[in-house]
């Protein structure tokens, strides 16, 4: 296991998960700190979101992972405010030369041509519809979705085409968007996946420090199904030994809101994300950390994250089939699907004349 980075003072990471700021495992240096004997009077300042801005050539991501239900995903911004220790798309950061610590947090990078971009994806020839997923890497509704509104020139983009879209978030600035969501749910162009992993405010606080309050977002869930939008919820991740209690709770409470689906996933430990959810532990569940981390493994086979695609989603062994088996029992007890109805690609069409007013949405 590589060395911790040096943890960064707590008063300097006020609303932030990670303890650490590493160097991604692409950099040829390791920054370190260390006492050179001046003493210093001034006191460094607390961390803010740094956002630079990204010209994609390309915004549609291909993949063939057999674990996941879609063949192509959007992703307006590159890290992510939420800041959610857990979070497996930490590691993405190193391959822009940054940490997967506060880095993924606090500098982010936007992508203000993605609606441009997509729309001339869509239009190109040959191009054949199917599901787009967004949110599955950072979250479209993140704070600074806020004041850029990447993601509302998206969908606006989308409801043009006819194009059908899955979103994951645990924002509930999704609900702005309820003008555009609304229509395309009645014509089955979209699904939304909200993320519910604590109904404990503390532990969410900790765990996800810029993500609104559980049940803010079952708030979310209950105002996005009275508009029509399917939702499911999303139990994931569980956390062994610290949410898994929670698991028939959280699908009850989702059910009531108006959920009409549930998935679940167990905590996934990728790459960097392993070093800094032990600091984490170690910082805010010292108590806790030995069993969390005892279960992880227990769960992956002996190690901190099992890679392989037919178990690094569910685990395996007698606790996985455990979680398992108390997730089918609750959702069928609560009249939760597991997937939600196909969406229509036969809408699909590419318009004639681009909307002028794209640009200002």
């Amino acid at each position: 296991m590589e060395d911790p980075a040096d943890p960064v003072p707590r008063d300097r990471r006020p609303g932030r998960a990670a303890a650490s700021n590493a160097a991604g495992r692409f950099e040829r240096h390791v920054r370190t700190s260390f006492d050179d004997g001046w003493d210093r009077d001034e006191e460094l300042p607390p961390l803010r979101t740094e956002v630079t801005e990204e010209r994609p050539r390309r915004v549609l991501t291909r993949n063939e992972s057999p674990d996941v239900p879609f063949d192509r995903s959007l992703n307006p911004y590159r890290g992510c405010e939420h800041g959610c220790i857990y979070c497996f798309a930490r590691p993405t950061h190193a391959f822009l030369g940054l940490s997967p610590g506060l880095d993924f947090e606090t500098r982010l990078i936007a992508r203000p041509q993605a609606p441009e971009v997509l729309a001339r994806e869509l239009a190109a020839r040959g191009y054949e519809p199917a599901v787009l997923a967004i949110g599955t890497s950072t979250d479209p509704y993140q704070p600074i979705e806020r004041d850029r509104r990447i993601m509302r020139r998206v969908l606006r983009v989308l409801s043009d085409h006819g194009h059908p879209v899955a979103i994951t978030t645990k924002g509930t600035l999704i609900e702005r968007d309820l003008d555009l969501l609304a229509p395309m749910a009645a014509r089955g162009l979209v699904h939304v996946g909200l993320s519910v992993t604590t109904l404990d405010a503390g532990v969410g606080r900790a765990m996800e420090p810029r993500v609104p309050s559980p049940a803010r977002r079952l708030l979310a869930i209950r105002r996005l199904a009275e508009a029509g939008v399917p939702v499911r919820v999303q139990v994931a991740p569980v956390v062994p030994a610290l949410t898994d209690h929670e698991i028939e709770a959280i699908l009850a409470a989702a059910a009531e809101a108006g959920a009409r689906a549930a998935s679940m996933i167990v905590l996934r430990l990728p790459r960097e994300v392993a070093g800094l959810f032990r600091e984490w532990l170690a910082e805010r569940f010292p108590a806790r950390a030995a069993r969390v981390m005892g279960r992880v493994r227990e769960l992956h086979g002996g190690r901190d994250y099992d890679p392989e695609w037919s178990r690094r989603m569910t685990g395996q062994g007698e606790w996985a089939r455990l979680l398992a088996a108390r997730f089918d029992l609750a959702c069928r007890r609560l009249g939760l699907a597991r997937s939600l109805p196909p969406l229509r690609t036969d809408l699909f069409r590419v318009p004639r004349d681009p909307d002028p007013q794209l640009a200002l949405l």
